[in-house]
């Protein structure tokens, strides 16, 4: 592999100053600037200060007329309701960042953390399912995570109703982590107060999301890919054909997790969705000895990638932002897959889509799919 393609899959160094966490945070809160984007541009500026310099140039040269990028007045707002939360800045690269993130290609940069962060330390299983869940599916997910938190394990879900509140409040004594919507303090649904509370005294609460923000529909799907990301396997209890549930499976199995699903009855709609999942593959799970059995090696999980056959010399820009778009349309793909198809490298795909995606022209979807900009 080229050192060009090594640095885009580790992580940047992170901020050791109150400045450079500053200058992250304001980066990342920078309009039309994301997970993907925020690492190219940290990659091809040396720093969070130098791409905020440049952003709004950038913009100019793809058309985007009148770009700033976020006041300072915003981030010092963000700051001050964290301290009075008590809530902790994790930035991507650092020690006490998710070592499972860190090489994750949409990683959130930076995390806000509410809790105890030393169970990101330990290994975790994800348990998701039905908001709607069976009293028979609820009672599975407690049993699943009080013997897996017995073991060792540290359960992580998304503080729905349903299967991750009965997953969440089983394992509050052995290790839970809530992966939030909206803003770390904002609690959602508010029936969760309660058990929310509980977490933050006793496990640990995390979102990417900004202060205060109330979670909206599109924050689900992009929280799901960090529930998964966190894990070493994604255990779905119960859900429908089409749901979050499987948006998060989907988000595991592109990341290089395990996936494991509870069977139900061919005619419960809550469960059509496992059932699809071990259909076409997934682990079936009768009890949390069937979920550990499948756990892979860690040292297999996060292995380091294989050499690469060195890539032929660069190609202009405009070549590669006609071949981006050609390939791209309204249904997403991989990153790695359009690497692939237009025959570029690393070093020429990043900037290319960073340009891309200040024009508006793609948009990113999420488990770092991407597609034409609808």
């Amino acid at each position: 592999m080229t050192e060009e393609q090594l640095s885009s899959n580790h992580p940047p160094l992170p901020p050791t100053t109150e400045e450079d966490r500053f200058s992250w945070l304001r980066l990342l809160r920078s309009r039309k600037v994301g997970p993907a984007t925020f690492r190219r541009l940290l990659r091809k500026h040396g720093s969070a200060q130098n791409a905020l310099a440049a952003l709004p140039e950038m913009a100019r040269a793809a058309g985007i007329e009148g770009y700033e990028i976020c006041p300072p007045g915003v981030i010092e707002a963000e700051l001050k309701a964290a301290k009075a939360a008590k809530a902790r800045l994790l930035c991507l690269g650092a020690s006490d960042f998710p070592d499972a993130l860190n090489d994750l290609s949409d990683a959130p940069p930076m995390l806000w953390a509410l809790g105890d962060t030393s169970l990101l330390r330990n290994t975790a299983v994800a348990m998701v399912g039905a908001r709607n869940c069976s009293s028979l599916g609820a009672r599975m997910a407690r049993g699943l995570a009080t013997d897996l938190g017995g073991k060792g394990h540290v359960i992580v879900s998304g503080l729905a109703r349903g299967i991750d509140t009965a997953a969440h409040m089983a394992a509050l004594e052995t290790g839970t982590i809530a992966v939030m919507a909206g803003g770390v303090d904002v609690i959602y649904p508010a029936e969760n107060t309660d058990l929310a509370h509980k977490i933050a005294q006793h496990g640990l609460r995390l979102s990417e999301q900004p202060m205060g923000v109330t979670p909206q529909a599109r924050h689900f799907p992009r929280r799901n890919r960090i529930i998964s990301g966190l894990a070493r396997a994604v255990v779905v209890v119960e859900a429908a054909a089409k749901s979050g549930s499987l948006i998060t499976a989907r988000d595991a199995l592109d990341q290089g997790r395990e996936v494991l699903a509870v069977p139900g009855h061919p005619f419960d709609a809550r469960a059509a969705g496992c059932n699809m999942l071990i259909r076409d593959g997934a682990t079936l799970v009768r009890s949390a000895d069937d979920v550990i059995e499948a756990l892979p090696a860690q040292a297999e999980l996060f292995a380091e990638p294989q050499p690469a056959i060195p890539t032929p010399a660069p190609k202009p820009a405009h070549a590669i932002h006609t071949q981006i778009l050609d390939r791209l349309g309204p249904s997403p793909i991989a990153e790695d897959q359009l690497l692939r198809d237009i025959a570029a490298t690393a070093g020429e795909l990043g900037p290319a889509l960073v340009d891309l995606e200040l024009e508006g022209r793609i948009q990113r979807q999420p488990g770092g799919l991407l597609s034409l900009a609808g």
